[in-house]
């Protein structure tokens, strides 16, 4: 080997500095715990004050050197970053809605074109891959309007850039333009509010052309709190509340008139009345809600759920309407919107606005507003003439938030109070549609200056200033995918990730030295400086290493010995020929390299593939699979040959091999081509066994394909799931439920209300979840132990995923194009390489088949094995990686048939030759599938159980993989290749030379 010298220096330099790049995350650990044991010790009972104290003292020392000159801060940027399945936290999308943002352009029109292309869009994007505009233009064309029309774009908000002479092209150009600003500024907006919440290292990125955001945030606790600052429009507006008992003289008659819509239907089949139109289809939800017993005292259907406030009967300046439980807000609503109590509404309330408040928290009861406005639902005032908001405290020292106005606000402010004043009512302070704070006015307030003081605590006033002074969103933003996990549950996966990777290291290495011995021992060490690379790698490039990607570093530690085990079986054969060690050690090396980049390679392009149509976990899996594709072959081929070069220099024999494997698979003569015909039986009787169980009951799709809510919860005990689940299919219509890890651990898996979305729908339905299971948690567990996340958290919800339907159809389709992205460029790289079609197509039929029959094995024993066997995109990786072992194999397999063709041409039988290149090559497939499949079973049976499924395919992938480079891909390729053609080649071949 050319530049020893050379090589070495460069794998020291690179050893360092990978050293020094992992440095950072060692010291701000070390930094951390000291933190977090300060904290313990200030505040031992209480958790969330732990946190505070923990981030105070962080906070304080952070511009101290904790080593050589460097801070806290400085290296808390350049260390490892752990994802959220490892620390803990939230990862969500945002959907900014584009709808929203073309109404505003529109200046709210009411054309009826207008509004039948917009809901015509929202109807497409359910199964569409164009983004919402292109549905929209095309929608809107097919209405046949004109978006330059005075009553859609050609308003007052455009009137600089659209006029009415221009075509819908011209104006679908000035839209796109709008847009691209618009979602531009709600990403800043959000990179504002996430910037002052407090979060290390948070991640916020925007996802193509579709108005979506993906907001990461590692570590993050309280959950709720991060949901409403992202989700919150800041749609800051003030109100005259209407008087109470006016509103309530209202309600009463409304409660008679729906008393009477229930007693006139209730002969009816409630699928009857679900039907009848005139009812606004809101009836049927009616009688959903009616007790079918009879009440010893009927209330009527409002009044049973909604507590009026009999303060109000007595004193008009009472604001409060009544009272009401979070969950039955939707049904209230849903009365009030009936058409048939809409039209009992009194002139003074023609226009009213009922709004709820905000309830305390931990609590369970919100407050109702009757609320002045006019045709166009407008408030009186709102927020764009704040100039400031901060938290403070009232004079009885409770958390409020101050607002300062600005030009006109402070005139309309000086009128709104002074109205109030010679009223007697009262002046609401509505955020996002929500009433926080409503108070009375005695006298005219000047100045400018307002307080909205309600159930606060210093964090969520403390957000609220947040997204008041951050700016209010442009168009709202709803979560339609959203991943939150506590950090205790983070903390065990790096347990049993940790184990996994020591004891599939350890496993690896021991059978390394048993099978090749001190040559075996330097590939080992080179094993271990792979390991050193590929974090130090993912350090320098600020990677986020999460529990796929510990996977992809341990699956990695498998493979990598594969380039090693390449080399020392050819090395082998070449002192078997006669040669001596030193001319054998540089002719083996020299004569694997041609197969290990050809192996590497296509693994290499499944992996780019991956990372490029996948998401999250997935890409950090596909990160670390090619990072250490990379650095295996720099260690195999250089470091491995640094120490197996200076061993021997002196005479020293090295044997690459021990006593026990001296001879085993030398001169097999094993006719795998005479047992092609049974092998192709075979796999066609599973393949075909496999089909039928796909067709008949197909695969378990998990929520990433199909939309919905994936809870995993923890309970004290061991739980019966199937009991778990009919309780849940009582009150969700929908449930599934599977044992996940250990016995006391339920997945629960829902599409209840996953058509609606919102923080405060997430927050009914997860409500609603630990009614139906509070039976089976320990007596007395209030709703926020269930929910809130800490450190030491054993039982209740531990991890929360949620997917929307339309983001669903999204990952799934690119899911598909992954797989056939994959297929393609591997076919079209063997083409390349080999120039023989037939080679691609044995390898490609050989992909195939092992697809195949991992989705079989997966469809037959999706409700027999005892974990989680769900088709998402985790799964999607294990069959991308599958995909690329099968070709590594394949690949090593053809490389030597092509070498035999070179040497040999025409002087021997093709089918003889085929024999003998594989049974030459029979060892190394052997070998790495033995060391594969033991990196595999390690973290099957010793990791989490989140990549449970994912390692299970990827065993049954690699056995399969295995059976198909020897069985399918080369009998096939033999089966459609022409003699006459080889020859011909071979013959053109010797001229060229």
């Amino acid at each position: 080997m050319q530049n020893k010298g050379l090589i070495r220096f460069f794998a020291i330099i690179f050893g360092l500095v990978c050293l020094y790049q992992l440095s950072f995350t060692y010291f701000t650990n070390k930094t951390e715990d000291e933190a977090k044991a300060y904290a313990i010790s200030q505040a031992p009972e209480d958790a969330d004050m732990q946190d505070v104290v923990e981030r105070a003292y962080l906070d304080s020392i952070g511009a101290n050197p904790i080593f050589a000159g460097i801070t806290y801060n400085d290296a808390k940027e350049k260390e490892l970053n752990k994802g959220l399945d490892l620390k803990g936290g939230i990862n969500v999308i945002l959907q900014i809605s584009i709808r929203d943002i073309l109404g505003g352009l529109s200046n709210n029109s009411t054309d009826p074109a207008f509004i039948a292309a917009l809901d015509a869009t929202d109807e497409a994007q359910k199964d569409s891959q164009n983004t919402y505009f292109e549905d929209f233009i095309s929608a809107f064309e097919a209405q046949g309007g004109q978006l330059a029309s005075p009553d859609i774009f050609a308003n007052v908000i455009l009137n600089e850039k659209v006029d009415t002479g221009m075509s819908n092209e011209e104006v679908a150009t000035v839209l796109e333009g709008e847009i691209k600003e618009t979602i531009g500024s709600a990403f800043e907006t959000l990179r504002n509010r996430i910037d002052k919440f407090g979060v290390t290292q948070p991640n916020i990125q925007s996802l193509g052309d579709n108005g979506r955001i993906l907001v990461e945030l590692p570590g993050a606790k309280d959950i709720d709190r991060v949901r409403g600052l992202l989700e919150k429009t800041a749609q800051l507006e003030f109100y005259q509340t209407h008087y109470a008992g006016d509103a309530l003289n209202y309600l009463i008659g409304a409660n008679e008139t729906l008393r009477g819509l229930i007693a006139s239907n209730e002969e009816k089949q409630e699928a009857a009345v679900a039907q009848d139109s005139t009812l606004d289809d809101n009836v049927s939800d009616l009688l959903k809600d009616v007790d079918e017993e009879e009440e010893e005292q009927d209330f009527g259907p409002l009044f049973k759920i909604f507590s009026p406030n009999q303060q109000a009967v007595q004193m008009s300046s009472i604001p409060t309407v009544g009272f009401a439980a979070v969950k039955d807000t939707a049904t209230i609503n849903s009365y009030l919107r009936n058409p048939a109590v809409i039209k009992q509404r009194p002139a003074a309330l023609r226009y009213a606005k009922f709004a709820w408040g905000v309830p305390d928290e931990g609590a369970d009861i919100v407050a109702l507003y009757a609320l002045e406005s006019n045709r166009q639902g407008a408030p009186y005032m709102d927020g764009d003439v704040v100039n400031d908001s901060r938290q403070q405290f009232t004079q009885t020292q409770q958390p409020a938030v101050g607002l300062d106005f600005e030009g006109q606000g402070v005139n309309q402010w000086a009128k709104m109070t002074r109205e109030v004043a010679q009223k007697g009512n009262a002046i609401a302070i509505a955020l996002d549609g929500n009433v926080y704070s409503a108070a009375n006015a005695r006298q005219e307030i000047k100045g400018g200056a307002t307080e909205i003081s309600g159930n606060f605590t210093v964090a969520s006033a403390q957000d609220l200033a947040t997204v008041l002074n951050a700016g209010k969103l442009p168009a709202s933003a709803k979560i339609i995918q959203a991943e939150e996990i506590g950090p205790s549950l983070g903390q065990e996966a790096i347990n049993s990730g940790i184990l996994s990777f020591l004891i599939a290291l350890s496993l690896v290495l021991i059978w390394m030295v048993f099978y090749y011995g001190k040559a075996g021992g330097f590939a080992d060490i080179a094993l271990v400086v792979n390991i050193l690379f590929i974090f130090g790698v993912l350090a320098g490039l600020g990677a986020v290493l999460t529990l796929p990607g510990i996977a992809g570093i341990v699956l990695t530690i498998g493979m990598s010995v594969d380039a090693n085990v390449l080399i020392f079986e050819r090395i082998k054969e070449e002192i078997r020929k006669g040669k001596s060690q030193k001319d054998a050690i540089k002719d083996g090396f020299n004569n694997a390299l041609s197969s290990i980049l050809d192996a590497n390679i296509t693994t290499f392009l499944t992996a780019l593939i991956l990372f490029l149509f996948g998401t999250g976990p997935v890409q950090g899996f596909a990160t670390t699979l090619m990072i250490g594709i990379a650095t295996s072959l720099f260690c195999a081929i250089f470091i491995t040959r640094l120490f197996i070069d200076g061993y021997g220099k002196n005479g020293k024999s090295l044997e690459f091999a021990t006593g026990m494997t001296k001879n085993l698979f030398v001169n097999n003569n094993v006719d795998f081509l005479g047992k092609r015909k049974i092998a192709y039986a075979i796999s066609g009787v599973l393949i075909v066994g496999g089909l039928a169980a796909l067709l008949t009951g197909g695969l378990d799709a998990g929520i990433d394909f199909v939309g919905g809510r994936t809870y995993t919860v923890r309970f004290d005990q061991p739980m019966n799931a199937q009991e778990v689940e009919d309780a849940l299919v009582a009150d969700f219509g929908s449930a599934d439920v599977k044992t996940f890890g250990a016995d006391n651990q339920l997945k629960i898996t829902t599409k209840y209300r996953i058509d609606e979305t919102g923080t405060d729908i997430d927050a009914q339905v997860e409500q609603q979840l630990f009614t139906s299971l509070t039976p089976f948690l320990p007596s007395g567990m209030s709703y926020a132990a269930f929910a809130k996340s800490t450190d030491d958290k054993q039982v209740g919800k531990m991890e929360y995923y949620m997917v929307g339907p339309t983001i669903a159809d999204d990952i799934k389709k690119g899911a598909l194009f992954a797989v056939i992205g994959s297929l393609i460029v591997v076919f079209l790289y063997i083409l390349l390489r080999f120039r023989r079609w037939q080679f691609s197509l044995g390898a490609v039929a050989a992909v195939f088949h092992d697809v195949l029959l991992v989705l079989g094995v997966f469809a037959i024993f999706k409700n027999i094995m005892p974990f989680d066997m769900e088709v998402d995109q985790n799964f999607i990786a294990a069959i991308l990686t599958v995909i690329g072992y099968s070709l590594n194999d394949t690949v090593v397999v053809f490389d030597r048939i092509r070498e035999y063709i070179k040497e040999h041409g025409s002087t021997r039988g093709f089918g003889k030759l085929i024999n003998q290149a594989l049974n030459s090559t029979l060892s190394r497939t052997l070998n790495t599938s033995v060391t594969t499949l033991i990196v595999l079973l390690a973290i099957f049976f010793l990791g989490a159980p989140s990549i449970r499924g994912l390692m299970f395919a990827l065993i049954v992938g690699v056995i399969v993989g295995t059976y198909s480079s020897l069985f399918i891909a080369t009998p096939v390729m033999f089966d459609t290749v022409q003699k006459k053609g080889l020859k011909e080649e071979k013959e053109e071949e010797e001229v060229e030379a």
